[in-house]
């Protein structure tokens, strides 16, 4: 007796490719993971040749059904990243359909299947209007509204963490003074608390510790995230709020004060109140998200 048809997602992430096999339903059958080397040029390519051969093989046969997620803009036609300066060399215009010998691979950017996995078997399962941030190095997010994920013309809707929260304020990377990455991210936060903290588990610990200075910092912080989900909320209307990535894994420290700014902060019409979660398919996310934009691409 055959095996069930099943569905692969794959995430190419900075050092590592990430898989899941899943049945059409959802249901989880395997994962696996694959490190590369940045510094060999295309060795990107062959871990997710790898992560796929080993799934595959696992589960006793080719794949159904197969998607790819990674960082950068996708392409308007689904088969490829079209923007994505600085880093995976050769990740641009790459074909995966063809390089893989696959009839299909629908490509999405990696937040964008994030969200996907999240509402797909994830913390807002059954939702058609929610929107996720990933608070990391910078903030990454999308947004889905009425069922449908949000791209924009050129692929960049949904970079939720270049919001200006501080139009006075210094201009980020993508030239958005004062934004919400610069507020709350972990590539600055050396400069926001004047030296004293390198990384923001450092300034987390030191304000669960007691320590005012951190403290100030922190809640600063976490205000800002605030302002920017209520005034998202604002423009997107959304039942839940998704929040994950390392940031968010520090757990109550940031989600009750989070939670409690956000209700002294939103606009609740007809009595609604956004439900702000956080993320349930960690690491994962992306090869969760992946394998349903690959099966609602044959649909």
């Amino acid at each position: 007796m055959n095996p069930p048809d099943f569905v692969v997602g794959l995430d190419l992430g900075g050092t590592s490719v990430k898989g899941a096999a899943l049945a059409l339903d959802g249901g989880e059958f395997q994962r696996t993971t694959t490190p590369f080397d940045l510094n060999v040029p295309m060795a990107f390519t062959h871990a997710v040749q790898t992560t796929l051969a080993e799934l595959e093989t696992a589960m006793g046969r080719a794949a159904s059904h197969l998607g790819l997620s990674a960082p950068g803009l996708a392409a308007r036609d689904g088969r490829s990243i079209a923007f994505m300066p600085g880093r995976l060399e050769g990740l641009v215009g790459l074909d995966w359909a063809a390089f893989l010998g696959r009839p299909a691979v629908p490509v999405l950017n990696d937040a964008h299947a994030a969200l996907l996995g999240e509402v797909w078997r994830g913390a807002a399962r059954g939702a058609h209007n929610v929107f996720l941030l990933t608070l990391g190095t910078g903030v990454g997010g999308a947004a889905m509204v009425d069922g449908q994920l949000l791209r924009g013309h050129s692929g960049k809707a949904g970079h939720l963490g270049h919001v200006s929260l501080n139009p006075h304020g210094a201009p980020d990377v993508t030239h958005i003074p004062g934004s919400l990455e610069d507020a709350i991210g972990n590539h600055n936060v050396a400069a926001r608390s004047d030296g004293r903290f390198v990384t923001t588990h450092d300034l987390i610990r030191a304000h669960e510790a007691g320590d005012a200075f951190a403290s100030r910092i922190w809640l600063d912080s976490v205000n800002s995230l605030a302002a920017a989900i209520a005034s998202l909320a604002n423009v997107l209307d959304p039942e839940v709020v998704i929040v994950g990535g390392g940031i968010a894994r520090c757990g109550d420290t940031l989600f009750v004060p989070l939670r409690e700014r956000v209700a002294r902060f939103e606009w609740p019409v007809c009595g609604h109140r956004v439900r702000i979660v956080p993320a349930e398919l960690g690491d994962f996310a992306g090869a969760v998200g992946a394998a349903c934009g690959a099966t609602a691409s044959s649909r």
